[in-house]
């Protein structure tokens, strides 16, 4: 009998040692990240989305109340150049994109669904690219079809459009309102994000055909960000609030993380560190007026799905971006007309 208890007693102290241990490796392993503010900056009314340069010079701001797009310079510290597109005064610019390989900048504008393409550096318009949809948005880069896409809100449709001649391919046919896009499979499928319909879809960009969906009803879905293997992509959804992880091959959910109010813009940093705007709860009058309480910025580890920080923003933190040294986090504050620049250090 006693040597029975002393037996039970050495495995007690050996599970008790291999759970210390274990939890122990897991404090070593685990993800640190500080956010360090370097300022508060003014900026044109409501900014919708901001986005660093592909050499990390400037940061561009499409205006949605305002005639254009701000350009800041992240060594002065402040906004030196206005882009004023040709119908500046029908304000609405939405959503921009650099392609480096091309030199260029697109900035779309919903009131006139159009896209505006401009020389970087320099900034000279270039041409205006017609989406013939309703609302224009987001817009999204296939290098290897050498081919955008656009999505557009009130006609519920995406145009795919060839870079080169700047005309209209087809117009994808999607749930409501959709919003993020994100080219996949070397260009061969569009991953879309219905707002409106709780919809992931997947169209064939060759045959136009839908491939793949995913319904989760009354889900607001917004934006994508994708790992670099390109298997694993993270989505917003303002309505239920959570980031959900999506297996692109299988075409399934695999996961989620529930945010603070109303996420909106994500990126990652790696594969394994999330950043998220949140823009807080809405106004109980209406959504588009200044929230109740202000929102914040949240950082998560995508292995496990959990909480790594978080900082607080000002009101409706909207856009985010990450320099592409890395160093370097800007959101911005819809509401109140500004952004903010932090650095980041991980360990």
């Amino acid at each position: 009998m006693k040597k029975l208890v002393l037996f039970a007693a050495c495995i007690l102290l050996a599970v008790s040692a291999f759970t210390q241990s274990d939890a122990q490796n897991e404090k070593e392993n685990e993800k640190k990240i500080t956010l360090t503010k370097i300022g508060k900056y003014s900026c044109g009314k409501q900014p919708k989305q901001v986005l660093f340069s592909p050499d990390g010079e400037y940061i561009l701001l499409p205006l949605l109340d305002d005639k254009g797009v701000d350009v800041f310079s992240v060594k002065e510290k402040k906004i030196v150049k206005r882009i004023t597109p040709p119908k500046a005064n029908q304000v609405g610019f939405a959503e921009g994109l650099f392609i480096p390989e091309k030199g260029v900048f697109l900035v779309s504008q919903m009131t006139t669904a159009t896209v505006y393409e401009y020389s970087y550096p320099g900034f000279e318009l270039k041409r205006s690219i017609p989406t013939e949809g309703n609302w224009s948005k987001f817009i999204a880069w296939s290098p290897e079809k050498n081919m955008l896409a656009v999505s557009n809100w009130v006609s519920n449709d995406v145009s795919l459009i060839d870079y080169d001649s700047g005309k209209v391919l087809t117009k994808l046919k999607t749930g409501k309102a959709p919003r993020g896009l994100y080219f996949y499979n070397g260009g061969s499928n569009l991953l879309t994000l219905s707002y409106e319909s709780g919809l992931l879809e997947s169209f064939n960009t060759e045959t136009y055909k839908r491939v793949n969906s995913i319904k989760i009803t009354n889900a607001s879905m917004r934006h994508v960000s994708v790992e670099s293997d390109t298997n694993t992509a993270y989505i917003s959804d303002m309505y239920f609030t959570k980031v959900y992880k999506l297996d692109l091959g299988a075409f399934k959910i695999t996961d989620s993380f529930a945010t603070y109010h109303k996420p909106n813009t994500i990126e990652l940093y790696s594969d394994d560190i999330l950043f998220i705007s949140c823009r807080g709860p809405n106004n109980p009058v209406d959504y588009t007026r200044r929230s109740p309480k202000d929102g914040k910025v949240q950082v998560i580890d995508t292995n496990t799905m959990t909480l790594l920080t978080e900082i607080q923003g000002g009101n409706q933190p909207t856009g985010l971006a990450i320099s592409p040294d890395r160093k370097l986090l800007c959101f911005s504050n819809f509401q109140d007309a500004n952004i903010e620049l932090y650095s980041i250090e991980c360990e």
